[in-house]
């Protein structure tokens, strides 16, 4: 009788212990959860500015934001196929309006979150001078050198460029002499570098880099407004990006944003 009753006593002894194991494992498995950031795919622009409204998210009590920045295209071409990502920004509408006709992302999360301008920079040092307006001499200024420019047919600040330069009549007098580039930080990086002597690219990133200034703003009318949608993508699994997405639109990131040189278009939260 005592044997069977010390039998006994292992036995529930044994199961509590593996009770126990499992419910430890699936606490910790639910905190590790719970604690993996936030992944956002976001055009190259908004570099500086995005991850500073992430810290200050962070500091007032939200949770870990990573970021993947390229060239708009390459992000929405990436989360088409399967890319792990909770939010998408984009600097153009064009391939947010591709993602949401293929499903990947939530369309009433969709804000237009951000306005931009493109600019005329060359290196700091550079004499040169112009006025962008109807034909202006945008060849004579390039001479045999290149003009440094995120990719014309695909990323938003090269699309923005090639149809400002169409509208003032002189791409065909340059597209010849362009640079193409991967994203816009890549254009920049050729200018600010001495690479190539002139480039298009946002406002907002001539004043990130010390190594350019900024020769003239093309008018906006020359080409289509410059805007930058968010959404939430369908597969994000984090529960906390609604929050961060939100907090985009609040008062404090749009002092981030507008000390950085956008303008805001979401209304305040």
């Amino acid at each position: 009788m005592e044997a069977t009753v010390i039998r006994l006593m292992k036995t529930t002894a044994l199961a509590l212990s593996a009770l126990f194991a499992v419910t430890a494992t699936s606490l910790v498995a639910t905190a590790v959860h719970a604690e993996e950031p936030v992944t956002v795919f976001a055009a190259a622009s908004l570099k500086e500015s995005a991850e500073q409204a992430a810290a200050a998210w962070k500091a007032a009590g939200g949770g870990e934001v990573t970021f993947s920045f390229a060239g708009s295209s390459a992000l929405a071409k990436q989360i088409e196929e399967g890319a792990p990502a909770d939010i998408f920004i984009s600097a153009d509408l064009k391939w947010m309006d591709h993602l949401d006709k293929a499903g990947r992302v939530k369309g009433d999360s969709r804000v237009n979150l951000l306005g931009n301008r493109i600019v005329l920079v060359a290196p700091k040092d550079s004499a040169v001078t112009a006025t962008i307006a109807q034909d202006f001499p945008l060849s004579d200024l390039l001479g045999d050198e290149r003009l440094a420019m995120a990719n014309v047919d695909a990323v938003p600040a090269g699309t923005y460029g090639k149809a400002a330069l169409q509208s003032l009549g002189v791409w065909d007098s340059v597209q010849d002499k362009v640079a193409q580039a991967e994203n816009v930080r890549a254009a920049l990086l050729l200018v600010s570098r001495g690479e190539a002597p002139l480039g298009i690219v946002y406002e907002t990133d001539a004043k990130v880099d010390p190594g350019v200034k900024i020769v003239d703003r093309f008018p906006e009318a020359s080409h289509p407004a410059i805007i930058y949608p968010a959404a939430l993508t369908t597969d994000g699994k984090n529960s906390r990006a609604a929050e961060f997405l939100a907090y985009l639109q609040g008062a404090d990131a749009h002092a981030i944003f507008t000390a950085a040189g956008f303008t805001v278009l979401a209304k305040t939260n």
